[in-house]
């Protein structure tokens, strides 16, 4: 059954009308939430038509977010990552295909070990075309029955962001070892497996 998700979600992330894709335009932005932002930022990194990622907090209600005020919840921020990418090269469908595979969409709490609203997922759309294509996106998943639940992933309209600070960013990089030790010791990578297969 696994086998038949991904290749199903490969065919959802194929172009489509009214794509988030801007043909006169260089670069579109993707603002995702995905709990631990750490995580979020090598998925995306790797990817061909990505150009920028940065993590950092968005969707919140006040003017300024930091790491301290976000994980005492005193914002309303959510650990996000902002990608900068070329749609000629790579579709909103495929970074919307990205980042649900990499998330557990059924959770309305959190994400795997850490609980809280600064790590509950979310979609923040920047136009009209990326929320229509989010709500596509997901109700094609739910339609097909592929999960053993109903999305919790919210798609809000985009507020604003701010980027987190400097040692956040690239952490998988900066720090790999712990990064691979919070990775797997958080339950996000037999998760994962266990909602979409290998």
């Amino acid at each position: 059954m696994k086998k038949y998700i991904i290749a199903f979600l490969a065919l959802l992330s194929l172009p489509i009308t009214g794509r988030a894709g801007d043909m006169k335009t260089n670069y579109e932005i993707a603002t995702f939430a995905g709990g631990c932002f750490w995580c979020m930022q090598p998925v995306f990194d790797e990817l061909e038509g990505v150009t920028e990622t940065n993590v950092g907090y968005s969707g919140g209600d006040k003017d300024d977010a930091n790491y301290e005020a976000v994980s005492n919840k005193e914002t309303a921020h959510y650990e996000a990552i902002q990608i900068k990418f070329t749609p000629q090269k790579i579709t909103y469908e495929t970074l919307l295909e990205k980042f649900i595979r990499n998330i557990d969409p059924l959770d309305p709490l959190g994400q795997f070990a850490d609980k809280g609203p600064q790590y509950k997922t979310a979609v923040f759309y920047h136009n009209n075309i990326q929320k229509q294509v989010a709500e596509k996106f997901f109700a094609e998943i739910e339609s097909m029955k592929i999960l053993d639940g109903e999305i919790q992933t919210e798609i809000l309209p985009y507020k604003n962001y701010f980027p987190a600070e400097e040692y956040h960013q690239k952490y998988y990089k900066k720090n790999s070892v712990h990064y691979n030790a919070y990775k797997y010791g958080s339950g996000r990578v037999d998760r994962l497996k266990e909602i979409w297969g290998e």
